[in-house]
C-alpha cells in the first residue's frame, strides 16, 4: 500500500462518494475503485459496501480507518520536518579534522556558527588527514578539513585558511635568537617530524631537493605532542605558524624561516559534490568560508594567518 492509496481512502471516507472523491482528486472513478481494489487486495478484506447508493465502512473498514489516518499524519509530519530541515538551520553536523585544526582553528568557527545557528548540533571527529578523506567519501561525517591538494573527483574543496610552515624551536635553545636560519645548521639538530601527512611529504620534498637527510629524532602521530617535544628542548621541528602564535608569545617557543624554504599550508573544506545540502550545511559553508565568521577572521589575520575569502 502506499500514501496516495490511503490519501483516497480517507477521501471516501470523509465523502462517503467514490464519485465525488474522483472530482476532487481530478482522475476517474475507475481509477479510484481500482486504488481500493488494490488497497482492499493488500489488506486481505473489503473496506467499502455499497448499500442503496451509499458508500459505508465495513467492519474491516472501520477497523482500518484510525490506522490509515495516523499514517497520514506520519507522512504530513515527516515531510513538513525535512521542509523545515532544509528552510531553516537545525539538526546535525559533523566537521572532521586533524589534532591541531581542531585546536587552533575550529573553535572559532564553531563558535560564530553556534551564535547564529543554536539549533544546529555540532560534533568535531578528530582523525589524521587520509582518514578524514575517507570518512567524507563515505558519508561518515558531513565535512572535512585537509590540507590541499586533494585529488579525488568525487570531493568538493573550498580553500580557508593558507599559513607558512617555520621551523620552532624551544625559547632556550641555542637558535631560538635568530630569525633567519641555513639549511646546513639545521641539519646539526635532532629533527622532529609528524610521521604522516602532506606537511611531511612537503617537507621531505624540501630535502630531497636539496640532497640532505636530516637527523631525524623521532616521529610522531600527534602535532600537539610534536609541540611540546619542541617546547622541552626534545629536539627542533616544522610547524605552522598559526599553531604555534600564541606559544611565540608566550616565549615558550622560538619561530624562524630556513633560508630557500617555502612551505605553505593550504587548508581546505571538502565534502561530496554529490552531497544534498540541508540549510544547516549550506549556512555552516557560508559561515566557513566567506569570511563569516568575521572575528574569527579577524583573529587569525592578527595572528599572521593568511584567510582566503572564496566562493567555490
Amino acid at each position: 500500500m502506499d500514501f496516495e492509496q490511503l490519501r483516497t481512502f480517507q477521501i471516501i471516507c470523509n465523502l462517503k462518494s467514490f464519485s465525488r472523491c474522483a472530482e476532487k482528486l481530478g482522475v476517474t472513478q475507475p481509477a479510484i475503485s481500482a486504488q481500493i481494489r488494490s488497497l482492499e487486495n493488500e489488506v486481505g478484506a473489503r473496506l467499502f459496501d455499497r448499500e442503496g447508493g451509499k458508500v459505508v465502512l465495513t467492519a474491516a473498514g472501520r477497523l482500518f480507518e484510525p490506522f490509515a489516518e495516523h499514517c497520514l499524519q506520519c507522512h504530513s509530519h515527516i515531510l513538513a520536518g525535512v521542509s523545515e530541515l532544509y528552510r531553516s538551520p537545525r539538526g546535525e553536523l559533523s566537521v572532521s579534522t586533524n589534532e591541531a585544526t581542531s585546536l587552533y582553528l575550529l573553535p572559532g568557527v564553531f563558535a560564530q556558527f553556534r551564535r547564529q545557528y543554536n539549533r544546529v548540533n555540532l560534533s568535531i571527529v578528530r582523525a589524521e588527514r587520509s582518514r578524514t578523506i575517507e570518512a567524507v567519501v563515505s558519508r561518515e561525517v558531513d565535512f572535512g578539513m585537509v590540507s590541499l591538494p586533494v585529488q579525488d573527483l568525487r570531493l568538493e574543496s573550498m580553500s580557508l585558511y593558507q599559513d607558512d610552515v617555520l621551523l620552532a624551536v624551544s625559547g632556550e635553545h641555542p637558535l631560538a635568537s635568530r630569525s633567519v636560519v641555513k639549511l646546513d645548521v639545521i641539519l646539526q639538530y635532532p629533527l622532529l617530524l609528524m610521521k604522516h601527512g602532506r606537511l611531511r611529504e612537503k617537507i621531505n620534498n624540501f630535502f630531497h631537493t636539496h640532497d640532505v637527510r636530516p637527523r631525524v629524532a623521532m616521529e610522531l602521530e600527534s602535532s600537539e605532542l610534536l609541540k611540546r617535544l619542541i617546547q622541552a628542548g626534545v629536539g627542533i621541528g616544522f610547524l605552522p605558524e598559526s599553531n604555534v602564535r600564541a606559544d611565540v608569545d608566550a616565549g615558550t617557543l622560538k619561530t624562524m624561516r630556513v633560508e630557500g624554504m617555502k612551505v605553505q599550508r593550504d587548508l581546505a573544506l571538502i565534502y561530496r559534490k554529490d552531497k544534498v545540502l540541508t540549510r544547516a550545511a549550506q549556512a555552516f559553508l557560508e559561515v566557513a568560508t566567506h569570511g563569516t565568521p568575521h572575528s574569527s577572521v579577524v583573529a587569525l589575520r592578527r595572528k599572521g594567518v593568511n584567510v582566503k575569502r572564496t566562493s567555490g
